[in-house]
């Protein structure tokens, strides 16, 4: 160190908001922050080996146990052709198990495999620290606000989604 003053990270610069998405600030502020939040997911999943939205799949078979590929489709709302690779990915890890489905011969089942239990507490830290990171400074009452915002427009988008 110089002995010189510490400076703070240098914080990018807010993305200006284009003169056509004027009509809709609040849809080009969720654009810039889901784009920011995924890019610090993948940072701080990246030692792990895991790629932002696997992690999903991995919480959901542990809380859940084994699923159907299709039924991982269904409920990460992912399509066939993207949950394919990312369970292929996951199953050379060594993360998860794919096995046929007794009852359906088209189907596969995934489960973790005893292997990822160690992952399932390198995640939960992670998850704690992107939230710490997100909210900021943001005391309880300000948090429990932002959350009902953001669940309200995930409510009114699934109803737009559902219509279309």
């Amino acid at each position: 160190m110089d002995g010189g003053p510490e400076t703070a990270p240098t914080v990018r610069a807010v993305l200006r908001q284009p003169s056509t998405a004027a009509g809709g600030p609040i849809s080009h502020a969720i654009f810039r922050v889901a784009r920011l939040h995924r890019m610090l997911a993948g940072s701080l999943l990246r030692n792990t080996g895991l790629y932002p939205g696997q992690e999903l799949v991995m919480m959901h078979l542990w809380d859940q146990g084994e699923q159907r590929q299709v039924d991982l489709v269904k409920v990460l709302d992912s399509d066939a052709a993207t949950m394919t690779r990312t369970i292929q990915r996951l199953e050379r890890a060594g993360f998860v198990r794919r096995r046929p489905d007794p009852t359906d011969a088209r189907a596969s089942l995934i489960e973790p495999t005893p292997a990822s239990m160690h992952l399932r507490t390198e995640l939960n830290e992670i998850w704690q620290q992107l939230e710490r990171l997100t909210v900021g400074p943001f005391d309880p009452t300000h948090q429990e606000a932002a959350l009902a915002s953001l669940e309200e427009l995930e409510h009114n988008l699934a109803i737009a989604t559902a219509e279309r």
